[in-house]
Protein backbone atom coordinates (compact mmCIF):
# COMPACT_ATOMS: atom_id res chain seq x y z
CA UNK A 1 0.00 0.00 0.00
CA UNK A 2 1.65 3.50 -1.03
CA UNK A 3 2.74 5.49 2.81
CA UNK A 4 0.51 8.47 1.35
CA UNK A 5 -2.81 6.04 1.77
CA UNK A 6 -1.35 4.33 4.95
CA UNK A 7 -1.26 7.76 6.29
CA UNK A 8 -4.13 9.36 4.92
CA UNK A 9 -6.36 6.29 6.48
CA UNK A 10 -4.30 6.58 10.22
CA UNK A 11 -5.18 10.45 10.40
CA UNK A 12 -9.03 9.66 9.72
CA UNK A 13 -8.77 7.09 12.69
CA UNK A 14 -7.31 9.50 14.98
CA UNK A 15 -9.95 11.86 13.89
CA UNK A 16 -12.55 9.82 14.30
CA UNK A 17 -13.34 9.96 10.86
CA UNK A 18 -15.67 6.78 8.93
CA UNK A 19 -15.77 8.12 5.45
CA UNK A 20 -13.40 8.49 2.25
CA UNK A 21 -14.39 11.07 0.13
CA UNK A 22 -13.24 10.12 -3.72
CA UNK A 23 -15.54 11.76 -5.71
CA UNK A 24 -13.42 13.37 -8.48
CA UNK A 25 -11.16 10.19 -8.95
CA UNK A 26 -11.49 7.46 -11.85
CA UNK A 27 -10.56 4.65 -11.91
CA UNK A 28 -6.83 4.86 -13.67
CA UNK A 29 -6.08 7.25 -10.41
CA UNK A 30 -7.08 4.70 -7.99
CA UNK A 31 -5.04 2.25 -9.95
CA UNK A 32 -1.96 4.25 -9.54
CA UNK A 33 -2.65 4.46 -6.36
CA UNK A 34 -2.17 0.86 -5.30
CA UNK A 35 0.36 0.89 -7.49
CA UNK A 36 2.05 3.38 -5.29
CA UNK A 37 2.38 5.63 -7.99
CA UNK A 38 0.04 8.73 -7.32
CA UNK A 39 -0.96 10.39 -3.60
CA UNK A 40 -4.48 9.84 -2.67
CA UNK A 41 -6.92 12.05 -4.17
CA UNK A 42 -9.13 13.63 -1.62
CA UNK A 43 -12.21 15.99 -2.28
CA UNK A 44 -13.94 17.56 0.48
CA UNK A 45 -17.37 16.46 1.33
CA UNK A 46 -20.28 18.28 0.39
CA UNK A 47 -22.16 20.04 3.77
CA UNK A 48 -25.39 18.62 2.90
CA UNK A 49 -24.65 15.47 1.34
CA UNK A 50 -27.22 12.86 1.16
CA UNK A 51 -26.19 9.81 2.72
CA UNK A 52 -27.99 6.46 3.54
CA UNK A 53 -25.69 5.47 6.43
CA UNK A 54 -23.95 7.95 8.48
CA UNK A 55 -21.78 5.76 10.00
CA UNK A 56 -21.12 3.78 6.52
CA UNK A 57 -18.04 4.38 4.01
CA UNK A 58 -18.79 6.54 1.17
CA UNK A 59 -16.56 5.64 -1.77
CA UNK A 60 -17.39 6.86 -5.13
CA UNK A 61 -17.59 4.20 -8.23
CA UNK A 62 -15.09 5.10 -11.42
CA UNK A 63 -16.53 6.84 -13.97
CA UNK A 64 -17.01 3.76 -16.32
CA UNK A 65 -19.82 2.60 -17.50
CA UNK A 66 -21.49 -0.44 -15.50
CA UNK A 67 -22.17 -2.77 -17.57
CA UNK A 68 -26.10 -4.05 -18.23
CA UNK A 69 -26.07 -7.01 -16.05
CA UNK A 70 -24.73 -4.74 -13.31
CA UNK A 71 -27.27 -2.25 -13.77
CA UNK A 72 -29.88 -4.62 -13.77
CA UNK A 73 -29.09 -6.27 -10.64
CA UNK A 74 -30.87 -4.13 -8.02
CA UNK A 75 -28.77 -1.24 -7.87
CA UNK A 76 -29.39 0.92 -5.02
CA UNK A 77 -31.07 -1.38 -3.56
CA UNK A 78 -30.98 -1.44 0.63
CA UNK A 79 -28.88 -3.82 2.34
CA UNK A 80 -31.65 -5.45 3.94
CA UNK A 81 -34.12 -5.75 0.54
CA UNK A 82 -35.52 -8.39 -0.38
CA UNK A 83 -33.54 -10.18 -3.62
CA UNK A 84 -34.86 -12.67 -5.80
CA UNK A 85 -35.19 -15.10 -3.34
CA UNK A 86 -38.20 -13.25 -1.66
CA UNK A 87 -39.48 -14.67 1.55
CA UNK A 88 -36.44 -16.79 2.67
CA UNK A 89 -34.18 -14.10 2.31
CA UNK A 90 -36.00 -12.01 4.56
CA UNK A 91 -36.95 -15.58 7.35
CA UNK A 92 -33.21 -16.12 7.43
CA UNK A 93 -32.41 -12.47 7.88
CA UNK A 94 -34.37 -12.59 10.86
CA UNK A 95 -33.26 -15.68 11.75
CA UNK A 96 -29.68 -14.67 12.36
CA UNK A 97 -30.76 -11.42 13.91
CA UNK A 98 -32.04 -13.32 16.78
CA UNK A 99 -29.48 -16.22 16.75
CA UNK A 100 -28.45 -17.35 20.23
CA UNK A 101 -26.65 -20.31 19.15
CA UNK A 102 -22.87 -19.52 20.73
CA UNK A 103 -21.46 -17.61 22.89
CA UNK A 104 -21.02 -14.09 21.57
CA UNK A 105 -24.44 -13.56 21.59
CA UNK A 106 -24.22 -12.44 24.88
CA UNK A 107 -21.46 -9.61 24.22
CA UNK A 108 -23.04 -8.35 21.69
CA UNK A 109 -24.23 -5.24 20.35
CA UNK A 110 -25.68 -6.10 17.31
CA UNK A 111 -26.25 -8.83 14.66
CA UNK A 112 -23.68 -8.17 11.88
CA UNK A 113 -25.96 -9.51 8.48
CA UNK A 114 -24.72 -7.73 5.19
CA UNK A 115 -24.51 -4.45 4.04
CA UNK A 116 -24.67 -3.90 -0.14
CA UNK A 117 -27.14 -4.92 -2.75
CA UNK A 118 -28.99 -8.73 -2.58
CA UNK A 119 -28.61 -9.43 -5.65
CA UNK A 120 -25.23 -8.40 -6.23
CA UNK A 121 -22.56 -9.57 -9.22
CA UNK A 122 -20.15 -10.30 -6.59
CA UNK A 123 -20.29 -11.27 -2.60
CA UNK A 124 -17.69 -10.43 -0.53
CA UNK A 125 -16.85 -12.58 2.44
CA UNK A 126 -14.46 -11.39 5.35
CA UNK A 127 -14.32 -12.79 8.69
CA UNK A 128 -15.66 -11.33 11.97
CA UNK A 129 -17.45 -7.62 12.92
CA UNK A 130 -15.18 -5.04 14.74
CA UNK A 131 -15.75 -2.49 17.32
CA UNK A 132 -17.44 -0.22 14.39
CA UNK A 133 -19.60 -3.20 12.99
CA UNK A 134 -20.63 -3.86 16.17
CA UNK A 135 -22.05 -0.68 16.64
CA UNK A 136 -23.99 -0.02 13.52
CA UNK A 137 -24.58 -3.33 12.47
CA UNK A 138 -23.07 -3.07 9.41
CA UNK A 139 -19.84 -5.12 8.07
CA UNK A 140 -16.59 -3.40 6.76
CA UNK A 141 -17.49 0.14 8.21
CA UNK A 142 -14.47 1.12 9.67
CA UNK A 143 -11.08 1.60 8.20
CA UNK A 144 -10.25 -1.50 6.67
CA UNK A 145 -13.86 -1.21 5.11
CA UNK A 146 -12.73 2.14 3.68
CA UNK A 147 -9.68 0.24 1.96
CA UNK A 148 -12.29 -2.41 1.11
CA UNK A 149 -14.30 0.15 -0.95
CA UNK A 150 -11.26 1.97 -2.30
CA UNK A 151 -10.11 -1.67 -3.48
CA UNK A 152 -13.20 -2.53 -4.83
CA UNK A 153 -13.81 0.63 -6.77
CA UNK A 154 -10.35 0.27 -8.19
CA UNK A 155 -12.10 -2.77 -10.69
CA UNK A 156 -15.74 -0.90 -11.37
CA UNK A 157 -17.53 -2.47 -8.14
CA UNK A 158 -19.64 -0.86 -5.48
CA UNK A 159 -21.12 -2.35 -2.51
CA UNK A 160 -24.25 0.34 -3.65
CA UNK A 161 -24.67 -0.96 -7.40
CA UNK A 162 -22.90 -4.82 -7.48
CA UNK A 163 -21.30 -6.02 -4.26
CA UNK A 164 -23.06 -7.59 -1.33
CA UNK A 165 -20.60 -7.73 1.96
CA UNK A 166 -21.38 -10.49 4.32
CA UNK A 167 -18.31 -12.18 7.17
CA UNK A 168 -18.18 -15.60 8.33
CA UNK A 169 -19.57 -14.60 11.97
CA UNK A 170 -22.25 -12.48 12.81
CA UNK A 171 -21.36 -11.00 15.80
CA UNK A 172 -18.12 -9.46 17.38
CA UNK A 173 -15.64 -11.52 18.69
CA UNK A 174 -14.16 -10.27 22.31
CA UNK A 175 -11.24 -8.01 21.41
CA UNK A 176 -11.47 -8.41 18.12
CA UNK A 177 -9.75 -11.60 18.52
CA UNK A 178 -9.56 -14.61 15.97
CA UNK A 179 -12.67 -16.65 15.18
CA UNK A 180 -12.82 -19.80 17.43
CA UNK A 181 -13.56 -22.96 15.41
CA UNK A 182 -16.85 -23.80 17.33
CA UNK A 183 -18.31 -20.08 16.47
CA UNK A 184 -17.45 -20.53 12.85
CA UNK A 185 -19.19 -24.06 13.31
CA UNK A 186 -22.49 -22.41 14.87
CA UNK A 187 -22.71 -19.71 12.35
CA UNK A 188 -21.46 -20.64 9.25
CA UNK A 189 -24.68 -21.95 8.18
CA UNK A 190 -25.84 -18.73 7.95
CA UNK A 191 -23.37 -17.32 5.64
CA UNK A 192 -24.05 -20.66 3.30
CA UNK A 193 -27.58 -19.85 2.88
CA UNK A 194 -26.59 -16.08 2.08
CA UNK A 195 -24.56 -17.45 -0.39
CA UNK A 196 -26.97 -19.91 -2.17
CA UNK A 197 -29.93 -17.12 -1.66
CA UNK A 198 -27.71 -14.21 -3.53
CA UNK A 199 -26.50 -16.25 -6.05
CA UNK A 200 -23.68 -13.93 -7.24
CA UNK A 201 -21.31 -14.52 -10.36
CA UNK A 202 -18.40 -14.40 -8.04
CA UNK A 203 -17.27 -14.67 -4.86
CA UNK A 204 -14.30 -13.08 -3.14
CA UNK A 205 -12.53 -14.54 0.40
CA UNK A 206 -11.00 -11.82 1.79
CA UNK A 207 -8.77 -13.21 4.79
CA UNK A 208 -7.66 -16.40 6.25
CA UNK A 209 -10.72 -18.09 8.03
CA UNK A 210 -13.01 -16.83 5.37
CA UNK A 211 -11.08 -18.54 2.61
CA UNK A 212 -10.26 -22.06 4.25
CA UNK A 213 -13.92 -22.23 5.06
CA UNK A 214 -15.01 -21.39 1.29
CA UNK A 215 -12.31 -23.47 0.25
CA UNK A 216 -12.83 -26.34 2.37
CA UNK A 217 -9.21 -26.36 3.21
CA UNK A 218 -6.60 -25.55 5.66
CA UNK A 219 -4.02 -24.30 3.48
CA UNK A 220 -2.76 -20.42 3.98
CA UNK A 221 -4.18 -17.76 2.77
CA UNK A 222 -0.39 -17.21 0.69
CA UNK A 223 -0.75 -20.56 -1.07
CA UNK A 224 -4.74 -19.97 -1.60
CA UNK A 225 -4.61 -16.81 -3.14
CA UNK A 226 -3.90 -16.17 -6.63
CA UNK A 227 -5.52 -18.85 -8.50
CA UNK A 228 -9.53 -19.57 -9.31
CA UNK A 229 -11.34 -21.33 -7.17
CA UNK A 230 -15.13 -22.76 -6.72
CA UNK A 231 -17.44 -22.61 -3.99
CA UNK A 232 -20.57 -24.17 -5.05
CA UNK A 233 -19.91 -23.84 -8.95
CA UNK A 234 -19.50 -20.44 -8.09
CA UNK A 235 -15.57 -19.07 -9.30
CA UNK A 236 -14.06 -17.85 -5.91
CA UNK A 237 -10.87 -15.44 -5.69
CA UNK A 238 -8.92 -15.14 -2.57
CA UNK A 239 -7.05 -12.22 -1.17
CA UNK A 240 -5.66 -10.61 1.81
CA UNK A 241 -8.01 -8.86 4.45
CA UNK A 242 -7.94 -4.98 4.08
CA UNK A 243 -7.60 -4.91 7.98
CA UNK A 244 -3.93 -6.84 7.07
CA UNK A 245 -2.91 -4.74 4.54
CA UNK A 246 -3.04 -1.86 6.62
CA UNK A 247 -0.49 -3.42 8.33
CA UNK A 248 2.01 -5.21 5.90
CA UNK A 249 1.79 -2.64 2.70
CA UNK A 250 3.98 -5.35 1.18
CA UNK A 251 1.44 -7.38 0.19
CA UNK A 252 -0.37 -4.47 -1.85
CA UNK A 253 0.58 -5.83 -5.24
CA UNK A 254 -0.45 -9.20 -4.63
CA UNK A 255 -3.91 -8.10 -3.65
CA UNK A 256 -3.41 -6.20 -6.75
CA UNK A 257 -2.90 -9.07 -8.63
CA UNK A 258 -6.14 -10.98 -7.07
CA UNK A 259 -8.22 -8.01 -7.82
CA UNK A 260 -7.24 -8.13 -11.73
CA UNK A 261 -8.02 -11.91 -11.37
CA UNK A 262 -11.48 -11.16 -9.74
CA UNK A 263 -12.13 -8.56 -12.99
CA UNK A 264 -11.23 -11.38 -15.18
CA UNK A 265 -13.25 -13.82 -14.09
CA UNK A 266 -16.07 -11.62 -13.45
CA UNK A 267 -15.90 -10.00 -17.05
CA UNK A 268 -15.91 -13.50 -18.62
CA UNK A 269 -19.45 -13.99 -16.73
CA UNK A 270 -20.79 -11.30 -17.51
Amino acid sequence: MSDALRRYLAQQIELGGRDVFLDTAEAGTLRALLAGGLSLPVAAPPPTAPHRDASAPSVATPRTAPSSTASARGAGSPAHATPPAGDAYEALREEALGCTRCRLAEGRTQVVFSDGVPDARLVVVGEAPGANEDATGLPFVGAAGQLLDLLLAAVGLSRTESVYICNVLKCRPPGNRNPLPDEIEACSSYLKRQLALVQPEALLAVGTFSAQLLTGTSDPIGKLRGTVHTYEGTPLVVTYHPAALLRNQGWTRLTWDDLQLLRDVMDASA
